[in-house]
């Protein structure tokens, strides 16, 4: 299925968005920030995206939180926010939640290994919680950002090593890396979510799909196999509806 996720949309009362979000897409994924939090709002949540035929998935917070902080407050801090909307989630029926891998130092130089270790102690305590709470927990790739964890294919599968989460295939992310074809050779039925929008293979742009230089066409062969949903972020509704309609050909 094709849904969509828009970031921009959790600065307005969910209530507001699902209308406008369920004219065209009937899969949701809810960016579980400032508006949009789903912890504490279960049963609101539940009946909001019911009622407007939507089935979702969530996308756990990123702005507060680093789960391979350096401060073993903040790490914990962030732990159990995640696990808090991991919980929350499973209660709304969601069928994933996306979950970024941490940051290294913003401020201190050659610090990505040590928080890669911090990260893999992170992940023990998700893979408990996929476990108790039966809602797959998939990790995501990140862009080619020096602070940010899991870029490439290696570091990711050293990230989430010896648990069974899933992964969050994000095909723009892995195209400002040149990692396409290694995310997808590296997990393959792992993949649990995937993550499309496009760029011009510098940086993060979130552009509508066939505005950028990925080749949808041959990257969704190489995803022939793949079953779950499709979830366009876009950088508005607008957006997202003209990705879905050119990937909709392309799947067809």
């Amino acid at each position: 299925m094709i849904g969509m996720s828009c970031t921009h949309l959790s600065n307005s009362p969910l209530a507001d968005c699902v209308g406008p979000v369920s004219e065209t897409f009937r899969h949701w994924e809810i960016f579980s920030e400032i508006d949009h939090s789903v912890v504490g709002r279960e049963r609101e949540i539940e009946e909001l995206v019911s009622a407007a035929g939507l089935s979702c998935s969530v996308h756990a917070p990123i702005c507060d939180l680093n789960v391979a902080a350096f401060s073993d407050r903040l790490m914990e801090a962030s732990v159990a926010e995640t696990c808090a909307v991991i919980a929350s989630s499973a209660e709304i029926g969601a069928k994933t939640v996306t979950v970024h891998p941490g940051l290294a130092s913003m401020s201190v130089n050659g610090t990505a290994e040590r928080a890669t270790e911090r990260a893999r102690r992170s992940m023990r305590v998700f893979d408990m919680m996929q476990r108790e709470y039966g809602v797959p927990i998939a990790i995501e790739n990140m862009p080619n950002v020096p602070i940010f964890l899991g870029i490439t294919a290696e570091t990711l599968a050293y990230i989430v090593d010896g648990t069974d989460l899933r992964i969050c295939f994000d095909i723009g992310h892995a195209n400002t890396s040149g990692q396409i074809d290694a995310m997808i050779d590296t997990f393959g039925d792992r993949i649990a979510n995937i993550h499309i929008h496009d760029n011009n293979g510098q940086r993060d742009e979130h552009l509508t799909i066939g505005d950028g230089i990925i080749d949808f066409p041959e990257v969704l062969a190489h995803l022939s196999w793949y079953r779950g949903n499709y979830i366009i972020e876009a950088k508005s509704l607008e957006s997202a509806r003209i990705s879905q309609s050119r990937l909709e050909k392309m799947l067809s």
